[in-house]
């Protein structure tokens, strides 16, 4: 029997959100933008009635206020966007056990064990569609199919508040002249190879030569036809189950430009103790770092380098962050956004304890108390004397699990 995956998008879930807690722009175009004092003034989101004036993620507010002079611009709500997010998995939950996560605003559920008590696939979107509609106040689009992949396509066919079934028997007909592009795993650059090799189409994809395929594109290319054929077998997590990252990061456009040591130093000290948090919160420890670094001529540079010993402790990270930053620029030449990150992530449990790893020991144990006390009274509680009375990491958000916009497609 096959299996009934739902994959539930919230609408607009950004600007939807907007209008929920300010009813009164409802019937405007909406635009969420960062703080153009922050220097984050693009557009993160945007409702029907702004993208039917043309406007798109990524404009810029003064494009967007140009092709609609009737925006209403409004900065984002993290807070509520992780507090409604919530609410929304608890009613998910009710149906099953299986429920996983694909960013803040979208989630695929496992309902194959459910159907005995809620009815079949679209009986329970459905359902879960007028549920979220009247006790939380925004729509979804809920796809139907038998694979995680299709499932998402589905979700993305019909909007707002819509379900789609794309079954066995006629998913092909369906899909089968969309561009491979439509398919989650598959981006533009794999598009346009496909092109070159004549395959145009999802149909044309399934029908591929997979030995071509494999030519061309190495061991990813059974994993595209497999998807296009409906032949996935990617199971979709239970709730307790959290996906272990392959790096963790996090990075900021500075309120102004960087032109010391000093304040690079404040910068990457603040995103070393957000990424140092989320490393322990998996219980993992990183054996390498990163940096990348975009100057006032928007310009990217970036390095790597071994961690060793392997640490999830904000000092050690930012210590040989810094030593990269070293490395890569001069001052006063001006940064303008400072991104850090951690790599080769290991389970802490599995790694030999060295002769030296009392004093790193000792210190993840005072982080790990400071984490809980942040987490109960909030991040400004304590602070590193360094990050004290600055303003150049006032744009960080504390709760990194539920970073809105780390996803560039706006839904």
């Amino acid at each position: 029997m096959d299996r009934v995956i739902l994959h539930c998008d919230l609408n607009n879930f950004y600007a939807s959100v907007a209008q929920k807690m300010n009813p009164e722009l409802k019937d405007h175009p909406l635009a969420v933008c960062g703080d153009p004092e922050l220097r984050h003034g693009i557009v993160l989101a945007k409702n029907y009635l702004a993208k039917s004036c043309g406007i798109q993620t990524g404009d810029p507010i003064w494009m967007a206020k140009r092709k609609c002079p009737d925006l209403v611009v409004v900065r984002p709500d993290f807070d509520s966007y992780v507090k409604l997010s919530k609410e929304v998995h608890k009613i998910y939950e009710e149906y099953t056990d299986k429920v996983e996560s694909f960013g803040i605003d979208e989630c695929w559920l496992d309902v194959t064990a459910s159907q005995k008590l809620f009815g079949n696939g679209k009986q329970i979107a459905d359902t879960i569609r007028e549920r979220v509609k009247n006790e939380i106040g925004l729509t979804i689009s809920v796809g139907v199919s038998f694979t995680k992949i299709l499932a998402k396509l589905g979700s993305d066919l019909k909007k707002p508040d819509a379900t789609t079934v794309l079954d066995r028997e006629h998913y092909m007909e369906i899909i089968g002249n969309m561009s491979p592009s439509e398919m989650i795993m598959i981006g533009r650059k794999t598009s346009e190879k496909l092109k070159k090799l004549n395959i145009f189409t999802i149909s044309d994809l399934a029908n591929a030569d997979i030995n071509v395929l494999r030519y061309h594109f190495g061991v990813i290319a059974d994993n595209m036809i497999s998807a296009a054929r409906g032949e996935d077998t990617d199971e979709v997590s239970p709730v307790e189950i959290k996906t272990i990252p392959k790096s963790v990061s996090n990075g900021t456009t500075t309120p102004r430009d960087i032109t010391t040591l000093s304040d690079a130093k404040t910068v990457i000290f603040a995103l070393a103790e957000s990424v140092a948090n989320r490393l322990r919160h998996y219980n993992l420890v990183a054996g390498g770092v990163t940096i990348s670094l975009r100057d006032a001529d928007l310009n990217w540079v970036s390095k790597q380098a071994v961690l060793s010993p392997v640490s999830s402790n904000a000092n050690d990270i930012a210590e040989k962050t810094i030593a990269l930053l070293k490395e890569l620029h001069s001052f006063p030449d001006p940064l303008r956004t400072i991104t850090i990150g951690t790599i080769r992530l290991s389970d802490k449990d599995n790694i030999q304890l060295s002769m030296f790893s009392g004093n790193a020991d000792k210190e993840d144990r005072l982080e790990g108390s400071i984490d809980r006390i942040r987490e109960k009274y909030g991040y400004g509680v304590v602070k590193r004397g360094v990050l004290l009375d600055n303003n150049l990491t006032s744009s960080l958000h504390d709760d990194d699990d539920f970073r809105p916009f780390h996803q560039s497609k706006d839904s």
